[in-house]
């Protein structure tokens, strides 16, 4: 939920790629599968808690991955009103993402980013930020991103992750091999900040690549503390 890397591979194909951070208190997440619910295939490991995903894709041609928090970092409440893993799986299910976003009724729900990958029509990159009062909907342009968390990292942070990916660029081939090295190995050193987060009480968990490349669409998921992988085929 903290780290996410967007690599357009062509016109039509990508690479999205994301790090989850979160306590090493919360209960372990299962392992992507493959699933039908409401007549919809979905594909998403999913959250041992509340049974949502912060990644999925689904045979509707789209991709969700959240992020917590919206522009900037905010003060939990005790209670919210419904889990954003929840709405992730939800939105999977739509048959148009803009008119799904639009009948979201988010009041009483904890701000959130989802980054949201559409191919229908054409490849379309969406971001959307829910700040606790506003939805705010933006197309992005179809070029290398990196998003990370407001709740784990200011503006100045931010723009040294941002850096860290330039530079990565520059150096390595676009392939998913590499971006997975990207969020194991970026960084200076300070696992504070690093890509690969450690700040004791929670730090990275688990990083999930899904890749699309023609009419390939996979995902691979990597339990970090565990170092165990596994690769799923969705079509």
């Amino acid at each position: 939920m903290c780290t996410v890397t967007f690599l357009p591979l062509n016109k039509t194909d990508f690479i999205l790629t994301s790090s989850r951070d979160i306590p090493f208190s919360r209960e372990k997440a299962l392992p992507p599968k493959n699933y039908e619910e409401d007549g919809v295939k979905l594909s998403y490991p999913k959250d041992g808690k509340a049974g949502g995903s912060w990644i999925g894709t689904s045979s509707k041609n789209r991709l969700i991955c959240l992020l917590n928090g919206g522009f900037a970092n905010h003060i939990s409440l005790a209670d919210y009103k419904m889990s954003r893993g929840l709405i992730v799986k939800e939105l999977l299910k739509v048959e148009n993402i803009y008119n799904g976003l639009k009948a979201l009724d988010l009041m009483g729900v904890e701000q959130f980013t989802l980054v949201i990958v559409d191919w229908n029509k054409a490849l379309e990159l969406i971001e959307f930020v829910w700040d606790g009062e506003n939805k705010h909907i933006k197309n992005m342009e179809l070029e290398p991103q990196i998003w990370s968390s407001s709740t784990l990292y200011d503006k100045s942070v931010k723009q040294l992750r941002r850096n860290w990916f330039e530079q990565w660029q520059k150096d390595n081939k676009i392939n998913q091999e590499n971006i997975l090295k990207f969020h194991h190995n970026a960084g200076i050193g300070d696992p504070t900040i690093d890509v690969m987060m450690d700040r004791k009480v929670g730090g990275t968990v688990s990083i999930t690549s899904i890749y699309k490349e023609k009419n390939s669409l996979g995902m691979v998921y990597e339990d970090v503390k565990t170092y165990k992988k596994s690769k799923l085929i969705i079509q």
